[in-house]
């Protein structure tokens, strides 16, 4: 009896610490911070290096290229161009054109290969820099064309950026982290457009008018309202965002090989897969 009372209270006593090894197991596995291609929580992903590359890359992808749709009339009028709707409805038709055909090619490529999608963001960023010289120097013939693929560009940042968001961090906060990362549309508005382009842009318009006299009254960007003309009106703004795509290519390098483990743990089936294995960063 003895030894059936001391076999009992083993029995429970392994129990009770198999329960607690249970619950402290529990309770570890809640409090475990996500890994990439799991659902993260804003503040989660504020820590992240991935979140901020990602944010970087959009905001310089859209906020060049929202600076160049802001100013399309100035700019058209600067190049001779008399009619300048016809640049709008250029930018915005190409526009769809990249959302729609960015996200078509990404998809094939993140399925089949398992590519990256933020790849498409490099390739569109190297574009830019190209476009945007041109733009700095007026190549003769070049303004239609040079519209058309910059509609292009914009539209397929957009496109990668939205699904990179929910495969990196997840879908149960997708709607905060989408629009957090969006605010990098009206912030390369407001440095870009209004401060940098505007300011050139009344500068040079200043320089002209005291070299011609009274000159063309117009709408100008800033509070002079006077039209500029000539390369020069845009030449330095084109030159920076130039650069700036220069730097944001860099850093979507560095974004797609970080993240290009994800891709290849959730699409290595040629499809997308929930992770059932968690990577570190």
């Amino acid at each position: 009896m003895l030894g059936s009372f001391g076999d009992t209270d083993d029995s429970s006593e392994g129990e009770v610490a198999m329960l607690l090894a249970v619950g402290e197991g529990a309770v570890n596995k809640k409090k475990r911070k996500p890994k990439r291609g799991e659902d993260f929580k804003l503040r989660e992903a504020v820590i992240k290096a991935d979140f901020w590359l990602l944010f970087l890359v959009f905001f310089v992808g859209v906020g060049t290229g929202v600076t160049v749709l802001n100013n399309l009339a100035q700019i058209g009028i600067a190049q001779g161009v008399q009619d300048t709707t016809i640049l709008l409805s250029t930018f915005s038709f190409c526009n769809f054109v990249g959302r729609l055909g960015g996200g078509v090619v990404s998809e094939h490529f993140v399925r089949t290969r398992t590519i990256p999608r933020t790849v498409w963001m490099t390739c569109t960023q190297i574009t830019m820099i190209i476009l945007y010289v041109l733009f700095a120097y007026a190549v003769s013939g070049t303004l239609y064309p040079a519209i058309a693929f910059l509609g292009i560009c914009y539209g397929v940042q957009f496109s990668i950026m939205i699904p990179t968001v929910s495969e990196l961090f997840g879908l149960k906060h997708f709607g905060i982290l989408y629009n957090f990362i969006c605010l990098g549309n009206p912030l390369g508005a407001f440095l870009f457009s209004a401060l940098l382009a505007g300011h050139v842009y009344d500068m040079e318009a200043a320089k002209q008018q005291q070299h011609h006299g009274l000159g063309q009254m117009g709408y100008g960007l800033g509070s002079n309202s006077v039209s500029c003309v000539g390369p020069s009106c845009f030449g330095l703004t084109f030159l920076v965002l130039a650069g700036v795509c220069g730097a944001g290519t860099i850093l979507s390098i560095i974004l797609t090989v970080r993240v290009k483990p994800v891709y290849q743990m959730l699409y290595a089936g040629g499809s997308f897969r929930v992770p059932q294995t968690s990577l570190s960063h």
